[in-house]
């Protein structure tokens, strides 16, 4: 069993390795045809399509989402957004398109290049309400109570300890203030080498909790109207799994009934926050 740290490592080695590839060839290593050796296949199998998004910069984009939190997070012109995970910055982007001129966006990344790609950037687009620190999730270097909206794109089920991510969570946030994330969680346990492999870790998989336990950590954090807003299957390709395990294993995987998701969710943090929305989902709810 690896510690914490050993596994925050093994996660910032590998997407400093991701950071340093265009996005067409991390890519073209998940797509699942033909053979690629690069270190860092794996990684953009759950990618959703940003292109037609305002606010969306290529530059921005290295494939490595499981979902578009911004789409369900009701950001609103203002807003003070923090993107936990942030990456080149392409959801902090997108999230600005939507906060304004008068709304400030802070993307939060424990890899050094992925900051320096996101601040690069920022700095092409000319863009002043947009920052990147550099913080741990664990211990998101923001000031208790001064966000009022938090996403993450397949993020926080890298973080070792998730309900120290979700306590943090919670403090940043401004009294009924929210998040919407996208993530990965599981149907059925994984086998065992695939739950110890680094590739499948820092790719989403091997990091992921079973979807009740993923819930309950964010209801035992202290929020509440906690809502799924999407949710659809993962296929990972063959020649991923393959990697990890034998096609007898693979076989045996495929019989187990474990299924994988990418859900995206919706939680408050108690409190009267400013104005009235739909949370996003299909039951009517207001935040």
């Amino acid at each position: 069993m690896k510690t914490s740290d050993e596994i925050k490592e093994m996660v910032r080695e590998r997407y400093t390795l991701i950071a340093e590839n265009e996005k067409e060839l991390n890519s073209s290593c998940c797509c699942g045809e033909g053979s690629c050796n690069s270190p860092v296949q794996g990684f953009t199998v759950f990618s959703d399509d940003y292109t037609q998004l305002e606010g969306y910069v290529p530059e921005a984009d290295l494939g490595l989402g499981c979902g578009l939190p911004t789409e369900f997070a009701l950001i609103k012109e203002g807003d003070a957004v923090v993107d936990l995970g942030s990456g080149a910055g392409n959801d902090c982007f997108v999230a600005r398109s939507i906060a304004g001129e008068s709304g400030k966006v802070i993307g939060i990344d424990f890899t050094e290049i992925m900051i320096e790609k996101a601040r690069a950037n920022a700095e092409k687009l000319g863009l002043k309400n947009v920052q990147f620190r550099f913080g741990d999730i664990e211990n998101i270097p923001m000031a208790s109570g001064t966000t009022d909206v938090v996403i993450s794109n397949c993020v926080l089920n890298l973080v070792p300890d998730k309900n120290k991510a979700f306590s943090e969570i919670y403090r940043i946030l401004k009294p009924g203030g929210h998040f919407s994330v996208s993530d990965v969680v599981l149907i059925g346990e994984l086998p065992e080498k695939l739950g110890e492999a680094a590739a499948m870790y820092a790719g989403c998989i091997a990091g992921a909790l079973q979807k009740a336990d993923y819930l309950k950590v964010i209801k035992d954090a202290g929020f509440e109207n906690v809502k799924i807003q999407k949710d659809k299957a993962v296929n990972v390709p063959d020649s991923i799994l393959l990697e990890h395990i034998s096609v007898w294993e693979l076989e045996e995987f495929k019989k187990s009934g474990i299924g994988i998701f990418s859900i995206t969710v919706y939680a408050e943090k108690p409190g009267q926050a400013e104005g009235s929305a739909d949370c996003g989902c299909s039951c009517g709810c207001k935040s």
